[in-house]
């Protein structure tokens, strides 16, 4: 079965942000399966509009930014 958007629900999702980007903690589901969390780096661009980056190394002060988020977000899992 091909992937369908319709499907995939998004049942949380909070950011977290410094300077110049942030980092979003989503809680997913796709047909109604097992919720799953997803952690995505976003980076400004010349714009000043966010992009997405791959997440890579976490800084200690990032990792303690998110860290409430992902709690939360383990709360509805």
């Amino acid at each position: 079965m091909p992937y369908d958007n319709s499907l995939d629900a998004q049942l949380f999702s909070k950011s977290w942000e410094n300077e110049g980007s942030k980092i979003v903690v989503s809680v997913c589901s796709y047909n109604n399966g097992v919720k799953k969390i997803q952690i995505v780096r976003e980076v400004k661009d010349r714009e000043g509009q966010f992009t997405f980056a791959k997440l890579g190394r976490l800084a200690k002060e990032e990792m303690l930014g998110i860290l409430p988020l992902i709690q939360e977000a383990l709360e509805i899992m």
